[in-house]
């Protein structure tokens, strides 16, 4: 069976085995507040066991770093952007799910010296699988996928600005204003990436760069034909240097986003140091 399908299937039998029956059925003691601000429930935990064992069985003398085991013991991450590694994200969207509501997701990427080389991202809930693998394109349910512009004429964002100090965040909205239609953010990256291919979404913006969070989704987005970057125009890079991530269905949709988003206005980033 090629690597392809056997993650897809291992990822789905988690989902089948330990995602979906808790799904709205949390009891109150299987929800940790890991740091403030965010939770971890048994299923983060369950999932991740059960997707580290099925990837170390596949025998490809791949590191295996999942979110969960990274916040126990924060070393597993010295060197990620060495050698081959998995990376897991065995529920994205935590918050959600505990709540009892979509969207939330599970994200598998296996990386080569920083650079992501295939990806996996699970909607559970929803049955949808959406694949890539590096210099040979993207799929969505086994079907060929193309991001590409929805024509609107104001391009829909999902800004993720919550983390940053409130002046801050005021003036990224601010600069959004003056031409994006800005929506609210899904809180799951495993939505967010699908959400630009699909047509959902026009630009995402994001604040965080754990490596879980983006490995799968930005060669997911690029291989179908989007454009997603660190803020100073940094193709992304598993353990880089690069801070913040700009995610568009098309690389005019990044520029127009960049410009309005990175500049001096916003006060993310010099545009001028922003490789065109």
């Amino acid at each position: 069976m090629p690597l392809r399908d056997q993650v897809s299937t291992l990822m789905r039998d988690v989902a089948a085995d330990v995602v979906m029956p808790r799904f709205r059925l949390l009891a109150p003691e299987e929800i940790d507040e890991k740091s403030p601000g965010e939770i971890v429930t048994i299923v983060d935990r369950e999932s991740e066991r059960r997707l580290h064992d099925g990837l170390a069985a596949l025998g490809l003398g791949a590191r295996i770093v999942g979110e969960e085991a990274a916040e126990a013991d924060r070393d597993l991450l010295e060197g990620v952007d060495r050698g081959l590694v998995w990376l897991i994200d065995p529920l994205d969207g935590t918050a959600n799910f505990a709540e009892g509501r979509a969207p939330f997701g599970m994200m598998v990427a296996l990386v080569e010296d920083g650079a992501p080389l295939a990806a996996w991202i699970l909607d559970p809930l929803a049955g949808r699988l959406c694949h890539a693998e590096r210099g040979k394109g993207a799929t969505c349910d086994g079907q060929p996928v193309r991001a590409r512009s929805a024509m609107r004429r104001v391009p829909r964002a999902a800004l993720g600005t919550h983390f940053l100090p409130p002046d801050r965040r005021e003036r990224v909205h601010a600069a959004a204003a003056n031409g994006l239609d800005v929506q609210p953010v899904p809180r799951c990256a495993a939505e967010s990436y699908p959400r630009l291919v699909l047509g959902q979404d026009d630009v995402a913006l994001f604040q965080r760069i754990l490596p879980w969070d983006h490995a799968a989704g930005a060669l997911f987005l690029t291989e179908a034909g989007g454009n997603a970057t660190h803020w100073d125009g940094r193709p992304y890079r598993v353990g880089g240097t690069g801070q913040g991530m700009l995610a568009a269905a098309t690389p005019d949709l990044w520029q127009a986003a960049a410009d309005m988003l990175l500049g001096a206005e916003a006060g993310l980033v010099d545009m001028e140091d922003i490789s065109r």
